[in-house]
């Protein structure tokens, strides 16, 4: 019997899955295919392992040896087919640094940039920073000539400082809605002012956690058509059952609600959402049908980064045929 085939999914923020982090500075080759070829059992392909704030020495060897991963295994090389770099060019303000370490957080840093994209050997094509830190325009109009894309998050950024990124070459929010404390003025906070830039592309996480499916309903209806589409931010409980899990130093628990919780504190650390469910939550909260909603979680986001996708076999969870 001949098996649908549909484009691969792919995700622009994955910190971990299947009981893997991809932030542990011992991560090794058997680990990462542990996790890639979990993710092809939900349909996704191809993903950008993303790295969260960290002191830059750090960032760089955690780079290099993912690269050093990617050379020894093919399968993993073509999966992971380029880096997220979220932090630490974050706001460090309560609230709004969630989950990553404040104390790291600085000014970006071109230098420091180039330090990292020469250990991932060319591959970061995602830059998340909070535009307020001083010369961040200037830093988003060097990625932007760089070919590399620079998306809003974690920041508490005003009208000008936003206008100004735009103006420079950001072009996305990372999960808008979230990174944020859980109370904001009813109208004068940074969920309106990014939602309300139609120049920026919304990525938005449907776990139904992180934005209830009903806030998911506005936000999404919010945007213009193809200016909203979908990532999951998952992290190492994604794809594996409750249980206690690292993310970058931090051990965080997951019990049978799927909230990655924080000891101590409210925030979330990233989700525990799989892709493919994800795109199942789209269909059911937005009311849309698979063949309107899949391009969202897979061609749509490819075309904004130039990416190729392979197909995946959906029926067998994610056999690659190309």
């Amino acid at each position: 019997m001949n098996l649908p085939v549909r484009a691969s999914l792919f995700d622009i923020q994955v910190n971990g899955f299947a009981g893997v982090d991809f932030q542990s500075p011992r991560l090794g080759r058997d680990e990462a295919r542990r996790a890639v070829d979990a993710l092809a059992r939900h349909e996704t392909l191809r993903f950008f392992p993303t790295f969260i704030t960290d002191e830059p020495d750090r960032l760089e060897a955690k780079l290099a040896n993912f690269e050093k991963i990617r050379a020894g295994d093919p399968v993993v090389a073509a999966a992971a087919c380029g880096y997220h770099i979220e932090g630490p060019w974050l706001s460090p303000q309560a609230g709004f640094h969630g989950a990553h370490r404040p104390e790291l957080m600085r000014a970006p840093d071109l230098a420091v940039f180039d330090r990292l994209q020469k250990a991932a050997g060319g591959r970061i094509k995602l830059v998340t920073l909070a535009p307020e830190w001083e010369g961040s325009a200037g830093f988003i109009r060097a990625m932007t000539e760089r070919g590399v894309e620079v998306s809003l998050g974690h920041t508490d950024a005003d009208d000008a400082a936003i206008d100004a990124a735009i103006e420079a070459g950001a072009r996305f929010c990372t999960h808008l809605g979230n990174g944020v404390p859980e109370n904001l003025h009813r109208h004068e906070n940074i969920t309106q002012r990014l939602l309300s830039r139609d120049a920026l592309i919304a990525f938005f996480i449907p776990d139904g956690i992180h934005l209830p499916p009903a806030v998911l309903r506005n936000f999404f209806r919010a945007k213009p058509r193809g200016r909203a589409l979908f990532t999951t931010d998952c992290m190492a409980a994604a794809g594996a059952p409750p249980g206690l899990y690292s993310l970058a130093g931090l051990e965080l628990e997951v019990g049978p609600d799927r909230v990655v919780r924080v000891p101590g504190s409210t925030n979330f650390a990233g989700s525990s959402l799989a892709p493919d469910e994800g795109l199942e939550n789209v269909c059911r909260w937005l009311g849309m049908e698979m063949d309107e909603a899949r391009p969202l979680f897979s061609t749509a986001v490819a075309r904004a980064f130039r990416i190729d996708l392979p197909f995946a076999r959906e029926a067998t969870g994610g056999e690659a045929g190309v």
